[in-house]
C-alpha cells in the first residue's frame, strides 16, 4: 500500500511492538506526554515518526535487515512532504532513499544498546538522588560543563527518573531518560554524564545503576543510544549489562543544491 498518515495508536503500537528494543523511542512517543508532538506515517508494516518537540523536527525510521527495502520505499514516498530541514535517525542505508530531495550530512554512527544482563548491575554500588524541577539550574550547569550540545527536555524531570550524584553540594554526575513509558513498558536512558573534574571514579555508572533499579518495576526493556566511536561509554554500558543490538546513523537533512 502507498504511504499514509496513521493516527491510531493501537495500530502503531502493534507494529512497533514486533521489536520493542529497536522501536523503544517510538513506542515511548505514543504516550500522552509526547503524542501531541508527533506525526506518524506507515507503508505496509513499516513506520516513520516525525517528532516536532525538538528545536528542529526529528525523523525516526528503523528497520530490520529484511525490511530495509520497504522502509526505503516509505522514505522515498514520504520525502516530498517532509520539512525543508530536519534531523534523522535512520537504519544503515536508508539515508540513500532521501538523496534526491536532501543534502544528507552524516552526524555519526550510533549504537542501540539494551539491558540484557541486569545481574551485572549487582556488582555496581548504586548511588544518587532523584532530581526534580528545583534541580534544573544545577543540571543545566552540569550539562554546560560536561555535555554541551546534548538534547535535554526539562519536562523529563517530571518523570522522576533523573538521578544525580552530588559532592560537597554540587551536582557532579547524572543519569536520566529520553523516554519512559509504563504504558508500553519501555525506557531509553539519556543525558548521562559526569563533570570533568569527577571523571574516572565510576560516578556515572553508579547513577545508571540507581536509575535502572528505579525503572525495573515499570518497564520490560531498558535501552539507550550511544555514539559507536565513544569507546569509554560503550565499555561502561557493557560492564553494566547492556549489549549492542543495532546500528543506525544520525544525519542532518537540508534541501537545496547538492
Amino acid at each position: 500500500m502507498p504511504v499514509r498518515a496513521e493516527h491510531d495508536r493501537a495500530v502503531l503500537a502493534g507494529l512497533l511492538r514486533r521489536d520493542p528494543v529497536l522501536h523503544a523511542y517510538q513506542l515511548g512517543d505514543l504516550d500522552d506526554f509526547f503524542w501531541p508532538y508527533t506525526s506518524w506515517f506507515r507503508r505496509d508494516e513499516q513506520v516513520a515518526l516525525l517528532y516536532h518537540g525538538a528545536a528542529e523536527p526529528v525523523l525516526l525510521v528503523f528497520a530490520a535487515d529484511r525490511d530495509r527495502s520497504t522502509a526505503a520505499a516509505l522514505l522515498d514516498e514520504l520525502a516530498p512532504v517532509l520539512p525543508a530541514r530536519l534531523y534523522a535517525h535512520l537504519s544503515p542505508g536508508l539515508e540513500r532513499a532521501l538523496t534526491d530531495r536532501y543534502v544528507v550530512s552524516p552526524a555519526g554512527e550510533h549504537l542501540r544498546m539494551a539491558l540484557t544482563d541486569p545481574g551485572r548491575l549487582a556488582g555496581v554500588t548504586a548511588s544518587g538522588e532523584v532530581l526534580d524541577g528545583a534541580d534544573l539550574p544545577a543540571l543545566r550547569a552540569l550539562y554546560a560543563a560536561a555535555y554541551p550540545g546534548n538534547w535535554f527536555d526539562p519536562r523529563m524531570l517530571d518523570t522522576g527518573h533523573y538521578v544525580g550524584v552530588r559532592e560537597h553540594g554540587d551536582l557532579v554526575a547524572v543519569a536520566g531518560v529520553h523516554v519512559w513509558s509504563p504504558t508500553y513498558r519501555v525506557a531509553a536512558l539519556g543525558n548521562v554524564t559526569t563533570h570533568p573534574r569527577a571523571r574516572g571514579r565510576g560516578l556515572a555508572g553508579a547513577a545508571v545503576a540507581a536509575l535502572c533499579a528505579r525503572l525495573r518495576d515499570s518497564v520490560d526493556h531498558v535501552t539507550l543510544n550511544v555514539r559507536a566511536d565513544n569507546t569509554a561509554a560503550v565499555r561502561l554500558y557493557e560492564r553494566l549489562g547492556f549489549t549492542r543490538v543495532a546500528r543506525f546513523g544520525e544525519h542532518t537533512l537540508t534541501t537545496g543544491p547538492r
